[in-house]
């Protein structure tokens, strides 16, 4: 494995070996988990591959999940024990051996209303949820579910409202930093030969005589330069952007996908008395009151969406609701006040049947591979938890006939910073007295870092003010920052801010106090000048007014306007007819 180190200048190299003479055996399009594990597929296949992304790696859907690794715990209602099954298969690999840094166990409370019945009821769909976690070769990875009495209750959720439940069931699934396991799957593709490059969009695709597609033009949005990338084949894993990337290929044929929004609200930790989450039904959707180190995260909501793909925004209305369901079983009720960030995100649902003209098709309930045209794979739908599933059956389904001798080895290639994880734990204690580091700061860089730690700290070495946390951000240290740029793509200030930090939610003031240290610690590494240090916080400043602004409108249409009024960093082009 070579070094998974990313930055400006291997963006730039692999601009151009991508579209050197050579060509590549695949090109992905789209840097969400789809994306991404499907340029670790392929790249572990030992082929010649290459992704692009428009934006930011995990920019759209991938960094504004509910942040779950589960099993789907509503499709046991839908006797679809198949995919309940391959999705908790999935998620116990994450745990157990790909990323058992970036994967974290989670308890969930079930609150149960009726004493008799509903203790059976759902005590039985947990039974079967745990006993097809249990159908595999693997240890299990997580405990068995059990049932909790009002007075246990009462223990692991003092804030759990009296009359809301008379006791729950508490079962487990896991949480993830969604835009992290994106970016460490990039990472990893790289270090197994991939080439990657963000802020890259495909404007175009080529074809020959036969109408086969052949490749695509892809444009450099950080200096506008166009080029052309030759490709045996071409996936597209855009998600919600779907239907537009199909259409650059000149064809009619391909999947239909509708978008749905769903927003989640952050509230810090203190705020809610509870050592446990809370999976909740609702009339719309499920519910989920979700622990992390520091805050709360809950949501989602479920509604059609019909606005612009760019940048869907949370509503005062949205609020509300996710507001209004939370409250009718917390002892004390929160309001707007006690919000410190929100996110809204789109589901790409993928809807039944092919367009005419599409030549084949491969189906599971979450997802679809299929190809409009010869040359062009196009994969939708799924969920974050089963992205490695979604990937082997694109890469599959493009590869054909070839894919029986090139087999995916996903399931045996661990993420960056999982090799030697123990080790480095090990080693944490002394980090930690070394460098005057609390114990939570050492858990937080062991769930960030993983056994890439040691690299942190030789920065460290290197720089000892790194050391310290930041300022006004003391949850991170300023090692992260400048790791960030040395090793995880970062080209903007906004790229820490909001996916490789959560800094844009998980503080009150979306972490404006502390862009100047950061910017100081980005600047030298990235070889900024004043002018560009000021144009990167305005940008920032802008974005975070615009999308306070847009919380307070009642309507879509409402929040996009408002959210428009802040210019996106590096614009997206408008697409050039296909050739």
């Amino acid at each position: 494995m070579s070094t998974t180190a990313l930055t400006a200048q291997t963006r730039s190299a692999a601009l151009a070996e991508m579209s050197d003479e050579q060509g590549l055996d695949v090109l992905v399009i789209g840097g969400g988990v789809t994306g991404a594990g499907i340029a670790l597929d392929a790249a572990t296949r030992g082929l010649r591959v290459g992704i692009v992304e428009a934006q930011d790696w995990a920019s759209g859907t991938s960094s504004r999940s509910s942040k779950l690794v589960h099993g789907g715990l509503r499709y046991l209602q839908m006797l679809d024990f198949h995919l309940v099954h391959e999705a908790l298969t999935e998620r116990d690999l994450l745990i157990s051996q790909l990323a058992p840094h970036l994967v974290r166990p989670v308890p969930f409370l079930y609150p149960l209303e009726h004493r008799f019945w509903e203790r059976f009821y759902i005590g039985s769909g947990v039974g079967l949820y745990d006993a097809l976690a249990s159908l595999s070769s693997r240890r299990r990875a997580l405990p068995f579910h059990r049932h909790l009495s009002r007075t246990q209750l009462d223990k692991v959720f003092p804030d759990l409202r009296h009359d809301a439940a008379i006791g729950a069931i508490q079962y487990w699934d896991a949480s993830v930093d969604d835009a992290r396991l994106v970016a460490t799957l990039v990472r990893t593709a790289v270090g197994y030969g991939a080439l990657a490059a963000s802020r890259t969009q495909v404007v175009g695709m080529t074809k020959n005589s036969s109408h086969r597609v052949t490749g695509a033009t892809i444009a450099d949005l950080e200096t506008g330069q166009q080029m052309h990338v030759k490709a045996a084949q071409v996936i597209n894993a855009t998600g919600v952007w779907t239907e537009e990337t199909e259409a650059l290929s000149g064809t009619d044929g391909g999947l239909h996908v509708l978008a749905s929004k769903g927003i989640h609200i952050v509230v810090p930790r203190e705020r809610i008395r509870g050592e446990k989450g809370l999976i909740l039904q609702t009339e719309k959707s499920v519910l989920f009151v979700i622990p992390w180190s520091r805050y709360w995260v809950i949501g989602t909501t479920d509604t059609p969406y019909k606005q612009g793909l760019r940048h869907p925004v949370a509503t005062d209305e949205d609020i509300q609701y996710v507001l209004d369901h939370a409250n009718a079983v917390l002892a004390k009720p929160l309001t707007k006040d006690d919000i410190i960030g929100t996110w809204a995100g789109l589901r790409p649902l993928l809807q039944p049947g092919t367009k005419e003209g599409t030549s084949s098709a491969k189906v599971s309930r979450e997802h679809t591979v299929a190809s409009p045209t010869p040359g062009l794979t196009v994969i939708a739908g799924g969920k974050l938890t089963t992205y490695r599933v979604m990937a082997k059956d694109a890469v599959d389904f493009a590869l054909g006939e070839q894919a029986k001798t090139l087999p995916s080895i996903t399931e045996r290639i661990p993420l960056v910073g999982a090799v030697g994880l123990q080790a480095v734990r090990r080693k944490s204690r002394a980090y930690a007295e070394k460098y005057g580091w609390s114990k939570a700061m050492v858990q937080h860089l062991l769930h960030r870092y993983g056994s890439q730690l040691s690299g942190l700290v030789a920065s460290i070495e290197r720089q000892p003010d790194l050391a310290r946390p930041l300022e006004h951000a003391s949850a991170y240290l300023r090692a992260e920052i400048a790791f960030a740029a040395t090793h995880e793509s970062v080209l903007h200030l906004e790229d820490v801010m909001l996916h490789r930090t959560r800094l844009t939610y998980e503080v009150s003031d979306s972490g404006l106090a502390a862009l100047p240290e950061i910017v100081d610690i980005l600047a030298p590494i990235l070889g900024w000048d004043d002018g560009r240090r000021a144009h990167e916080i305005s940008s920032y400043t802008d974005r975070c007014a615009a999308q306070d602004a847009a919380a307070r409108t009642s309507s879509d249409a409402e929040g996009e306007q408002a959210r428009l009024q802040a210019d996106d960093i590096a614009p997206m082009m408008s697409l050039v007819e296909p050739s």
